[in-house]
């Protein structure tokens, strides 16, 4: 969820306020408890509840007391009382909602254990306390390092610096106790900060560090869930559900909290079904249980010589043949009390909103120069099809010449081609009288007689004719000659 101050980037994106779960206006923040009080005012003769809830990094919350009577609102960053010296928050809840929290979190109206509220956050408060968070990847990944150096079989989660940048609590996950007076020395040291070491359990750090279950949404225990539970195999048992680890545990490592969810409605139908342990007598064999259905309603049975034919009946009537053998009466057979069990319809993917398919990773595309030598080798395909087409064109039209050839002459004269005869025997005696009237005016002017035939294309004397090193003497001297 964002709020106003994380849609002011650029190009109409949320930049974001990168507070790390510490939204100022509790928007986006984990264990968020909705005012529903807020467009209510207090009566004029009340005061307001002096107490104050304050959210910390990730889900670390308190309650502080407002001794000096500051008008605080819900995202207000405050200085309160720490151990030594400050500690900045933000505030989260105000008013007679603060009450129902503290008798939930069994803290007293009036305990005087209540730490108390200094002021709201300067400009400078927030700048260190800024500086502050910046330094906590960095630290993290600097006390892995010497608590490897060290051998320490532990795990540090999480960090989070005070808001005056004096101390640092340590969050750490650990299966056995650890000794770790020497890494508080090296850690002291290295950042020059007072030191405090908390060990978690797995689901309190997933807590902390938040994530997406498998079911697509935020986890549980980041978002409402406080109280965290035993979860046993006993769950599933009760839910039909496969003992299969990798499905049934979550991302703590533990078993789902949701698991725990349902399982008061299961107990509360599985009331009505038979014991699995009891079998049915008839007068064609004894029947025992293979597996039920809590939602409709049906148990499966199979007789003891054939195990592998199994008979749907419903809940009713397998309790009515469990009390007909109490009585010590027996049923004919089991065929009389089954009931036809549509099978359910597999529900496929549809493209509701326009989404991709869910597949679309897994085709594999085709190499870049596989593309181009497969286009190459189709171009030089379709050219040596084409010259076999040509090829048989020409051999085709041979074939055909060589037929007409072989043909009758009276079928091949007609009088179109005596027109062309007679019409190019006309034009030759025109060409030859042109000849012999050229032929006299170059003897008229001494040159000699060149042949039609003979005649070259191009003029010798012209500009492109000319071999390199020719030059104007030259030409001259030829033409003398």
């Amino acid at each position: 969820m964002g709020c106003n101050g994380c849609t002011q980037g650029v190009n109409g994106l949320p930049e974001g306020c990168r507070s790390s779960g510490v939204c100022s206006t509790d928007g986006g923040n984990k264990l968020t408890v909705f005012n529903w009080l807020s467009d209510m005012k207090i009566p004029t003769d009340q005061e307001t509840f002096d107490v104050v809830e304050v959210r910390f990094k990730n889900s670390r919350k308190g309650f502080f007391r407002n001794v000096n009577n500051l008008k605080l609102n819900i995202g207000d960053a405050i200085a309160v009382e720490a151990s030594p010296g400050h500690d900045i928050g933000v505030i989260s809840l105000v008013g007679e909602l603060v009450k129902v929290q503290m008798k939930s979190k069994n803290v007293g109206l009036n305990d005087e254990s209540l730490l108390k509220v200094y002021r709201k956050a300067t400009q400078r408060d927030i700048d260190i306390w800024k500086s502050a968070r910046e330094r906590e990847w960095e630290t993290m990944m600097n006390s892995r390092k010497i608590a490897g150096r060290i051998g320490l079989k532990m795990k540090i989660s999480d960090i989070e610096y005070q808001g005056d940048n004096s101390k640092a609590i340590f969050y750490y996950t650990a299966e056995e106790r650890v000794d770790f007076r020497i890494l508080i020395k090296e850690l002291a040291s290295t950042f020059s900060v007072r030191i405090e070491m908390k060990q978690i359990g797995l689901r309190q750090e997933a807590a902390r560090l938040g994530g997406i279950g498998s079911c697509g949404r935020e986890l549980c225990c980041t978002t409402w869930l406080t109280d965290f539970r035993s979860v046993t195999t006993t769950a599933a048992r009760y839910q039909q559900l496969s003992l299969n680890p990798q499905k049934l545990a979550g991302q703590c490592g533990k078993l789902k909290c949701c698991l725990n969810f349902e399982l008061d409605s299961y107990m509360d139908a599985l009331k009505d079904f038979p014991p699995t342990e009891t079998m049915l007598q008839t007068e064609r064999g004894r029947a025992f249980f293979q597996k039920m259905d809590i939602f409709r309603g049906v148990v499966w049975y199979s007789y003891q010589e054939e195990p592998m034919n199994w008979h749907p009946i419903p809940v009713s009537c397998a309790n009515d043949i469990i009390e007909l053998n109490k009585n010590g009466t027996k049923v004919a057979t089991l065929e009389e009390y089954t009931e036809e069990v549509v099978p359910t319809k597999k529900v496929e993917f549809i493209k509701v909103v326009g989404q991709d398919d869910l597949n679309r990773f897994d085709v594999k595309k085709e190499n870049s120069k596989r593309k181009n030598f497969n286009k190459k080798r189709r171009r030089i395909d379709s050219r040596s099809d084409n010259r076999n087409a040509n090829t048989n064109k020409k051999e085709s039209g041979q074939t055909q010449q060589k037929e007409i050839k072989n043909k009758p002459q009276a079928k091949q004269q007609s009088k179109r081609p005596n027109r062309v005869k007679a019409d190019s025997s006309a034009g030759e005696n025109k060409v030859n009288q042109q000849h012999e009237k050229g032929s006299d005016k170059n003897l008229a002017e001494g040159q000699k007689q060149v042949p039609s035939k003979n005649k070259p294309r191009f003029n010798k004397n012209r500009r492109f004719n000319k071999k390199h090193g020719d030059s104007k003497d030259n030409t001259e001297t030829k033409k003398d000659n």
